[in-house]
């Protein structure tokens, strides 16, 4: 890639074209490990046991006496062995214990303490992910567009992000997340890493169209050419009668505009945090009074008066991202992107059948698109 840079093929300071796609690992393909299912797995016990607990406190008040009602939040593997051994010492000399409840006990003993150790060990490999693979622990399952079913089965896989420029590959990231927003912070660095250098631009799809991603680019002075999830819509159709976005909103004094005039104000303002740990504030507006309305059917269905939500930072962002995406620059960039980073994959994947990675594991699998990336470039410059 350096190579590139020096003989003049690309110019790393001018605007690149981002794009993902999933590559299947080359682990064994039915091997789930789920977050979810552990987090179920967990709650279960923490059911019974709270179950147990308060029934050895029901008929066995005195031996119990010393211990205090306990939290099992934490589920810690030795808190749990700990409070099992306590209940079975309460009960053990009681009669009429249900025999269902001494099978329970004995299983508890038996099974919780090591499936909770088992479990902790699992989520810190998940590191935040929903699910890996138990042959290969750094893929992530994701839904492949081109499973051989044609049903978008899940597989374990990579999500690799590339930047292009004249269909050539200018840098690469691997990513274990199978969204395409939340890789966009890491892959600049990388590229800022590789050349020392910025991109005057960043053009991709609405897949990567998000306040934080907007926000990023923002401070790092990169123009964002990035749509938002209701832009192709948007240029047919315009923005929706009624939707929150088209309301108006004076700055000056904080308060919506209702389609019938009306003021809407300012009731508060909430928080959501995505994934990333990155902070959204969510500012609620609510209408004086809508009853009686001749929109009231149209414009929301909810009872009482309506209540909207805005994040006025993406607000501002789509504004700027839609002026300049319309704009003749924007238009360029729009009609150059699936030419230019789109057939980058067909060559990787079609034209030269990588669809499923050789080796296992992160640090590998790296090493593997580095190799492809290069040979991609080569075959590219000699074509």
């Amino acid at each position: 890639m350096q190579l590139l840079v020096a003989e003049g093929m690309v110019n790393v300071k001018e605007a690149v074209f981002t794009d993902g796609t999933k590559i299947e690992s080359a682990a064994n393909r039915y091997t789930f490990v789920w977050g979810k299912a552990i987090k179920t797995s967990k709650e279960r016990i923490k059911s019974q046991l709270e179950e147990l607990w308060n029934y050895a406190q029901g008929v066995a008040a005195e031996e119990m006496q010393d211990s205090a009602a306990s939290d099992f939040e934490s589920l810690a593997p030795d808190k749990v062995k700990a409070a099992i051994k306590k209940i079975d010492e309460a009960i053990s000399d009681k009669e009429d214990v249900p025999k269902k409840i001494k099978q329970k006990l004995s299983y508890a003993a038996k099974n919780w303490p090591q499936n909770l150790e088992r479990y902790d060990e699992q989520e810190q490999l998940l590191a935040g992910r929903n699910s890996y693979s138990k042959t290969d622990r750094d893929a992530t399952f994701m839904r492949m567009k081109e499973d051989h079913m044609l049903n978008g089965q899940l597989k374990p896989a990579y999500n690799l992000q590339i930047s292009t420029q004249q269909q050539f590959i200018l840098n690469y990231s691997l990513h274990q997340t199978s969204t395409d927003y939340g890789t966009l912070a890491s892959h600049i660095d990388g590229y800022q890493a590789l050349y020392n250098e910025k991109p005057a631009a960043i053009v991709a799809d609405a897949g990567y169209g998000s306040d934080e991603n907007y926000g990023l680019l923002e401070d790092k002075e990169i123009a964002a050419y990035i749509k938002y999830n209701t832009f192709d819509k948007e240029q047919k159709e315009g923005i929706k009668a009624f939707s929150n976005d088209s309301l108006h909103y004076n700055e000056a004094e904080n308060y919506l505009v209702c389609p019938m005039g009306q003021r809407m104000a300012h009731i508060g303002d909430g928080q959501r945090v995505s994934a990333s740990g990155y902070v959204q504030i969510i500012s609620r507006y609510q209408a004086k009074n809508c009853h009686g309305c001749p929109m009231g059917g149209v414009c929301h269905s909810a009872k009482g008066n309506r209540i909207a939500e805005v994040n006025h930072s993406l607000r501002k962002h789509k504004q700027v991202v839609k002026e300049r995406l319309n704009s003749e620059q924007g238009i360029k960039y729009r009609k150059q992107r699936p030419v230019d980073v789109e057939p980058v994959f067909a060559h990787i994947k079609s034209n030269h059948g990588f669809k499923r990675f050789l080796l296992r594991g992160l640090s590998k699998v790296e090493v593997e698109v580095g190799l492809l990336s290069i040979a991609h470039n080569l075959r590219k410059w000699t074509a």
